[in-house]
Parts: C-alpha cells; sequence; structure tokens
C-alpha cells in the first residue's frame, strides 16, 4: 500500500522546514525591503558578503542614493565639505577609513587570545582574511581570522633557523638561515640553491613579486628573482649591517641602521639615493614602514621614538617619543593615510597621527578572561581592551597586561599582536 497524500504532503512540508537557508534562498524583494532599512555603512557591509547581495544593491542603486544624500548635507560623518568631483568608489573608501580611524581612536576593544605555538614566536603578518606567525619553532602556521582555526602548516628546514617571512595569495616567502625559501599553498617547498643563495648572514627580508631583498650582515642589500631563484644584484647600502628594510612601489629600497639613519637606494641605478637622518639623537632603527599612498615612511628606534620622512622630498616631518623603551613595530592599513600603530617592549599597543605624529589611543589588556572557547589548539580566551590616560605612569600597569609587543599587523579595524610568547592576540576596535 503507498502512501496517502496527506502523509505525502506532510513529509514535504516537513522537508522544507528543515532545508538549510542559505543567502540566496531569499527573494529579490524581500532582500530589497531589508536592505532599504540599513544606513550607509551596513549597506556596504551586505554588499561585500556575496556576489548576489552585491548585484541586487547595485542594481537598486540604493549606494548611489545615500551617495547623493551625503554630497547633498553641508555635514558628513567627516565634517568635510561636499564632494562633488569624488566618485562613489572614492568616497566608500574614505568613509572606510574614517570609521577605521574612529574605532582605533575611541572605539570599544574586544581581544581574542588562542595559543598558536608550542613555544614562543615573535613575528606576525595578516592579510586576505588571513594571519601568518612563526619564528621561534620549526613552523609557521597560517590562521584563518574567522574561526581562528590553524588552515596550513608550513615546515622550516631543520638545520636553518627562520630569519625573516611574508605572504601572498599564493605562496610564503622566507629567508632561512643564509637562503631564500617558498612555500607554495598547495604544500611544496621550494630552496635557493646554495651557490645563488648563499651570503654572510642574512637580518631581514622583504619582497614584491619578482624580486625578494634581503639585508645583510656586512651592509649590502641583495636581490633574489623568485622565479629564476638567482641572485640578481647585489647594492651597497651603508658601511654597516642593515637591521631593516622596506620597500617603495617606484623601485627604490629603504634600509635602517644601528646608528639611527635611513638610507635610500634605487634598485634599477644600484646608486645610493639619499639618506635620511634624524633631527634629534633617536637611537638605532629597528622598523621601518612605507606608505605608498601618501609617500611618508616611518621608523621606530631603540630610544623609543617613532619618526616621519616625506620621501618626496626626503624631509623629516616629526618625531614622537612614544615609550621609554624599543619599539619594534610600525604599521598601517594599506590605504590609510591618517593613523600608524605602534608596538614595542613597554607593551603598550599606541595609536598615532600619522601627518603630527601626536598620540592618539594607549591601549593594554585587562586582567581576567571574559569567557573561553576551545579549537584544535585549545581555549580562545575572550577579553578586554582599556585605554590609558596620559598621564598614567606605564610601570604601575602589571606586565602581565602589557607583555612586549614584537610584532603587529593592522587590518580594519583590527590589529593582530606577537609578544616572543606562545599566544596569538587579536585585538577588534568596534565603533
Amino acid at each position: 500500500m503507498g502512501p496517502t497524500p496527506s502523509s505525502a504532503n506532510d513529509r514535504s512540508e516537513r522537508k522544507k522546514r528543515n532545508a538549510k537557508t542559505t543567502i540566496q534562498s531569499l527573494e529579490h524583494d524581500t532582500l530589497c525591503m531589508i536592505f532599504t532599512l540599513l544606513d550607509f555603512f551596513d549597506l556596504v557591509r551586505c554588499s561585500a558578503v556575496c556576489k548576489y547581495w552585491n548585484k541586487i544593491i547595485n542594481k537598486s542603486k540604493l549606494l548611489r542614493e545615500f551617495y547623493t544624500k551625503q554630497r547633498q548635507n553641508s555635514t558628513d560623518i567627516s565634517n568635510k565639505s561636499t564632494r562633488s568631483e569624488t566618485s562613489l568608489k572614492t568616497y566608500l573608501e574614505e568613509l572606510a577609513m574614517e570609521h577605521h580611524r574612529f574605532s582605533l581612536q575611541e572605539g570599544l576593544i574586544n581581544i581574542d587570545q588562542w595559543k598558536g605555538h608550542s613555544v614562543g614566536f615573535n613575528q606576525c603578518r595578516m592579510k586576505m582574511g588571513l594571519i601568518l606567525t612563526g619564528k621561534g619553532d620549526k613552523v609557521m602556521r597560517l590562521w584563518s581570522l574567522e574561526s581562528y582555526k590553524c588552515v596550513e602548516e608550513y615546515s622550516v628546514p631543520d638545520t636553518v633557523p627562520l630569519v625573516d617571512f611574508d605572504f601572498d595569495e599564493s605562496k610564503i616567502v622566507g629567508l632561512v638561515g643564509t637562503r631564500i625559501c617558498i612555500w607554495r599553498r598547495n604544500g611544496k617547498r621550494s630552496i635557493f640553491p646554495s651557490n645563488e643563495g648563499t651570503f654572510v648572514k642574512g637580518l631581514c627580508m622583504r619582497y614584491n613579486d619578482p624580486e625578494a631583498v634581503v639585508g645583510c650582515e656586512d651592509g649590502t642589500a641583495r636581490l633574489f628573482d623568485l622565479y629564476s631563484r638567482k641572485c640578481s644584484r647585489i647594492i651597497r647600502m651603508r658601511a654597516g649591517p642593515v637591521t631593516c628594510l622596506c620597500l617603495s612601489d617606484d623601485q627604490l629600497i629603504l634600509s635602517g641602521s644601528s646608528l639611527g639613519s635611513i638610507t635610500v637606494s634605487g634598485i634599477s641605478s644600484d646608486q645610493q639615493l639619499a639618506t635620511l637622518r634624524s633631527r634629534i639623537t633617536i637611537g638605532g632603527i629597528k622598523t621601518l614602514c612605507y606608505n605608498a599612498c601618501s609617500h611618508l615612511v616611518f621608523a621606530g628606534s631603540t630610544s623609543g621614538y617613532t619618526s616621519c620622512w616625506d620621501l618626496r622630498t626626503m624631509r623629516s616631518l616629526w618625531e614622537t617619543r612614544v615609550s621609554p623603551n624599543v619599539v619594534y613595530s610600525v604599521q598601517h592599513l594599506r590605504s590609510d593615510k591618517s593613523t600608524l600603530v605602534v608596538g614595542g617592549i613597554d607593551g603598550v599597543l599606541r595609536t598615532l597621527d600619522q601627518n603630527t605624529g601626536q598620540v592618539l589611543a594607549s591601549c593594554v589588556m585587562e586582567g581576567n578572561a571574559s569567557s573561553t572557547s576551545q579549537n584544535t589548539y585549545g581555549a580562545t580566551e575572550k577579553r578586554k581592551g582599556r585605554r590609558l590616560s596620559e598621564d598614567i605612569p606605564i610601570d604601575s600597569i602589571p606586565k602581565s597586561a602589557r607583555p612586549p609587543i614584537t610584532c603587529l599587523a593592522v587590518g580594519m579595524k583590527k590589529v593582530v599582536t606577537a609578544h616572543n610568547g606562545r599566544h596569538i592576540r587579536l585585538w577588534k576596535f568596534n565603533s
């Protein structure tokens, strides 16, 4: 005896109720009605969720209507004059940067912390929704920003130390011992041959496809072609060791030294073009960062100074002593021309104004975890961050709340930090 019509209908109804609801299952008109209730920034976020939503929002011209209204107002979120000549895309980028700055400067701080390595690590990179950590044990780990799960691992050859590294969508490039090593995202590893990749001692590395640049103890910068795996050029940067490097988009190499100066050299000319010097004694240069949008160079020093030069004029713009101790890392969001994030041995995470050097915010972590959750590598602790007033003595804050920041990377309204310990710390700034 077959099923009755009523029982078949019941099963059909149950299937409909139990079916998983997806983004695409909502009807076009329903989504349009929901989108009209959102404010401008939430609408921009929704347009980035998936192609389906992006198509609906763009076709409905909701963003364009919001943009037109904003232009008609005499004041908007940033109190700027109307942007009659500004494209929608540019305006959206500016709006995002304004929210990013506001969040770093005044937003609530939530911190997620989880164990990333079995021993201490001191380097981290962040891009494309991923965090890469390493330098301590013999492994680099790639983490998802969404789930905090390790998505890939890359082992370092046993006989050599990992000195420096970076990554893109297809590969990880690292300086291991005295050689360049490439790990493909598909798992294959390639080490440059010793007759081409050996040098006295590499202290730092940066790469910009198709070349990697290694700063060496003998004062040279050595350029390697990532595809032919050959040393293509050796540039004499200075008399002493190259302690840190950064690369510009217009074929310039900037190198820091323990004497406090920055040398600017051309990749194609092999010649030293300029030397950037401090107006005061700032100690050795520990870290460098270049902003291609504003042509500004930022440096952190062993004496706690953060400094800025304009690469177009080769002149110093400002110098601010942000800490009594070493500044290990200075970074900014790629398209941000307003804020700079600084970390160092005192463990305070600071936000500076890129144009003036003014300290906009100083943050540390609160003591106790508010909650925990489990992943493959252990518990993820959720903590709160707090902002420090200008007059508070740093020594009065327990060191457990401010372990030294050895490296940091900046994302949209978030910062990831390494502390020479086993834990990864992600700071999320909510406006």
